[in-house]
């Protein structure tokens, strides 16, 4: 962040001048334990801690200034600054950030694949331009200010990813953020308890919009008729389709996932992608479309390619002892399983080993829940998936779809239901051998990391059995 003084900081804020008004505000930080000397800690509540509570902690680590909105300690030595709400002062600092930055601003949302978008766009772009990303997962109403305010005079791309759970939620976030790039990666059903219906979730994503500015571009997922009809009918601005139809503006002409790793053919040219799943490949192309359009060479997007990463606990590929584990712990909804069941079925084709499912709740589903976990169950077994364990509130469910699509096909499958991720996590010694390409998938919240961490414990050091 760049330095401003502290009467500035009123000023942003709407607060009347506190003492020490040249006092220099170097950075913000929402949390005690990574305060710097010189940031301004703004106490923010959360579901598990109040940041009013460590105004103190704040104080001995050098922060500057203090933001709140409660009644502070009587004894605290550092200015105050007191406002209504802390995190619409968040949001309102870090828009008046904003409109400083000569940074290109890229803002993305979608049901599936925007942090591996963010992330690949980083890969890249980071090799041509002093870019910045978001930290891991920063995409709500703290994230993304926290993101803005993140950036330094000299970057010249930054990264912003935009989520959402409710109605409502995107297009303030986009207005804060202003981009100059929107990019909706794909549209599922996801968050259909907060959202009602995937028709309201297009309206919701496509409002990343509001915030773009007049010459901005689009770049949206034109595979999603529904999504393409929408924006055409409801925003003047440039739209570049991406996708595998005919009619996107910017298409593979072929796209091949062989589970571990991949390549799609653009303009006659075979891009490498070190990377699981037809899902990151798709992703490879909204970000092609992106680059494509920022002056990047179609072979020095291929150059780049050949070393990009798997972001954190999507997709990321662990070798514990024999094993073969697919870490996808970060989220999960209807689309993105089916994603990663695919790859997980590839990956055991091509080396001929037993595939195994670990899985927790897909949550924020809503009345389609108990359906959307028994079509998983159903997809997976239909694919051939040998053993599925699953935890949860929804494991019946998603078991019985797998039984009775198993029923039909004349399968012999494990499926394995328990109640809780600890039951689930103290049998997996029974079900899991040796060789086996586990997929692991579940919603955030579940923390089935859990899963990973405990096979880490009974395989790591042994060899393999073939």
């Amino acid at each position: 962040m760049e330095s401003l003084r502290l009467s500035e900081l009123c000023e942003v804020l709407g607060q009347p001048f506190t003492e020490q008004p040249e006092r220099m505000i170097t950075g913000v930080s929402i949390d005690s334990r990574t305060i710097q000397p010189g940031d301004c800690f703004l106490a923010v509540p959360g579901e598990r801690f109040d940041g009013h509570d460590f105004l103190r902690q704040a104080e001995q680590k050098g922060a500057a200034c203090a933001v709140v909105h409660k009644e502070p300690p009587t004894d605290l030595k550092i200015p105050v600054i007191r406002v209504e709400d802390t995190v619409r002062s968040l949001g309102r600092l870090a828009a008046w950030y904003r409109r400083r930055l000569k940074a290109r601003v890229i803002a993305i949302t979608g049901s599936v694949g925007k942090t591996t978008t963010r992330h690949l766009l980083f890969c890249v772009l980071s090799r041509y331009f002093r870019a910045r990303q978001a930290q891991k997962s920063f995409n709500n109403q703290i994230g993304v200010p926290l993101t803005l305010l993140s950036a330094q005079p000299e970057d010249e791309i930054l990264l912003v990813e935009i989520g959402m759970n409710h109605p409502g939620e995107i297009a303030p976030l986009s207005r804060m953020a202003g981009p100059d790039v929107a990019v909706i990666t794909h549209i599922a059903p996801a968050h259909l308890e907060g959202m009602g219906s995937i028709e309201a979730i297009i309206q919701e994503k496509a409002s990343i919009l509001e915030g773009l500015s007049s010459d901005g571009k689009a770049y949206i997922n034109g595979d999603v008729a529904a999504l393409v009809r929408y924006i055409r009918q409801h925003y003047a601005h440039t739209v570049i389709t991406v996708g595998e139809g005919p009619d996107c503006m910017v298409r593979a002409e072929r796209l091949h996932s062989c589970g571990t790793n991949g390549w799609l053919q653009l303009e006659g040219q075979t891009i490498r992608v070190p990377l699981a799943g037809i899902g990151s490949l798709r992703n490879s192309l909204m970000v092609w479309a992106v680059c494509r359009d920022l002056g990047i060479r179609l072979s020095d997007f291929a150059e780049a390619m050949k070393t990009v990463t798997a972001a954190d606990m999507r997709m990321q590929i662990e070798h514990i002892g024999p094993l073969t584990v697919l870490n996808d712990c970060y989220n999960a909804n209807p689309a993105s399983m089916e994603n990663a069941v695919d790859c997980l079925v590839r990956m055991a084709q091509s080396q001929g080993r037993r595939s195994v499912f670990i899985a927790g709740d897909m949550l924020e589903l809503g009345a389609e829940s108990d359906s959307l976990h028994r079509q998983l169950g159903k997809f997976a077994a239909e694919r051939g998936v040998g053993v599925i364990l699953v935890a949860g509130r929804f494991a019946q469910a998603l078991a019985e779809g797998a039984a009775r699509a198993d029923n039909l096909l004349g399968g012999t499958g494990v499926r394995i239901a328990f109640g809780t991720v600890e039951a689930l996590c103290n049998n997996l010694h029974f079900y899991v051998q040796p060789d086996d390409i586990i997929l692991i998938k579940a919603s955030r919240s579940v923390r089935l990391e859990r899963a990973v961490e405990r096979l880490r414990e009974l395989f790591a050091g042994r060899q393999s059995t073939s």
